[in-house]
C-alpha cells in the first residue's frame, strides 16, 4: 500500500467504534485485507469475534464463527447472538440485507468496531448500496468511518521486466505527469513485462492491491445519499485529492510495480 493509505488505515482500525467497509468484486483481496486488519489490532485485552461464510483462515486468539444458513444460523442471527457477548471488535464476512446492515451499524454506535464487506465497483457506490438495502441515511452518516474499494493487479516479474518508454499520448491520457508531480515522484520507472521461466513466461509474478480510500468526513456526510450521490462524491474526491482506484493503480505504474495495461484491465 501507499504510505498515506497505510497511515489512514492504521488510524481508522485503532478507533473504538464505527464501521469500516471493504468493497470490490469476488477475488479482489477483501478477505485478506480484513484478516490483516484484525491481526494488526489483535491483543489479549480485546475480544474479537468474526462471522464468516466460510472461515477461510484460522486466526489465533480470535473467536471465529461459521454461519450455517441451512439451519437458520445466518449472518443476522449470529450477529445478534455475539452482541450479547459484548465484543470489542466484530468482523462480518458480508452485509447482504437491510437488517444485518442496520444491526451492525447500530452496534458500532455503542462501542463496537465493525468490519465488513459489500459488493460494489467503487467506494462511493457502497453508500448507495446501503441506501438501496433500506438503511437510513442518518445511520450511515453516524456509523461509517471509511469505505475502501480494492482490486488486485499483477506485479511485473522482477527477474525479467525491463524499462519501457511510454507513448506521450498515454502519459497525457492517464494524467501520469500530473500524478507524479502531485506525489513528488522525481524518478519514474515505467516497466514492461517480458517473460521468463520465473514467471512461466507471463511477464508477471505475484499481485499487489490498489485502493480507493474514502473516509466519511463531514463534507461527505452533507452530500445527499440519493441517485446523484456517486457523481457528487466523485467531485468531492477530486476536489480533495482523494485517489480513485485507477489513480492508485497508476501510482504503481509510476513506481515500476505494474503496467498501464494491467490497471486498465482490472479497473475496466
Amino acid at each position: 500500500l501507499e504510505p498515506d493509505l497505510i497511515g489512514m488505515l492504521s488510524e481508522d482500525i485503532s478507533k473504538s467504534g464505527g464501521v469500516i467497509l471493504l468493497t470490490g468484486p469476488t477475488g479482489s483481496g477483501k478477505t485478506t485485507t480484513l484478516y490483516s486488519c484484525i491481526n494488526k489490532i489483535n491483543s489479549e485485552d480485546k475480544k474479537i469475534i468474526t462471522i464468516e461464510d466460510p472461515v477461510e483462515y484460522q486466526l489465533d486468539g480470535i473467536n471465529q464463527i461459521q454461519v450455517r444458513p441451512e439451519i437458520g444460523y445466518d449472518f443476522l442471527t449470529a450477529l445478534r447472538s455475539i452482541l450479547r457477548q459484548d465484543p470489542d471488535v466484530i468482523m462480518i464476512g458480508e452485509i447482504r440485507d437491510r437488517e444485518t446492515a442496520r444491526v451492525a451499524m447500530q452496534s458500532s454506535l455503542t462501542g463496537h468496531l465493525v468490519f465488513s464487506t459489500v459488493h460494489t465497483n467503487d467506494a462511493p457506490s457502497a453508500y448507495t448500496r446501503l441506501i438501496d438495502l433500506g438503511v437510513e441515511e442518518y445511520l450511515i452518516n453516524a456509523s461509517l468511518i471509511s469505505v475502501i474499494a480494492q482490486r488486485l493487479v499483477r506485479r511485473v516479474c522482477p527477474e525479467c521486466a525491463r524499462r519501457a518508454q511510454l507513448d506521450p499520448s498515454q502519459i497525457r491520457t492517464y494524467g501520469l505527469e500530473e500524478l507524479a508531480k502531485r506525489h513528488q515522484i522525481d524518478t519514474v520507472n515505467f516497466m514492461e513485462p517480458v517473460g521468463c521461466p520465473s514467471c512461466n513466461h507471463t511477464g508477471y509474478r505475484g499481485r499487489v492491491g490498489i485502493m480507493e480510500y474514502l473516509r466519511c468526513a463531514s463534507e461527505l456526510k452533507r452530500i445527499p445519499k440519493d441517485n446523484t450521490f456517486t457523481l457528487n462524491a466523485r467531485k468531492y474526491m477530486e476536489k480533495n485529492g482523494i485517489r480513485s482506484l485507477e489513480e492508485d493503480g497508476f501510482l504503481k505504474v509510476l513506481r515500476g510495480v505494474t503496467t498501464i495495461e494491467e490497471v486498465v484491465r482490472v479497473c475496466g
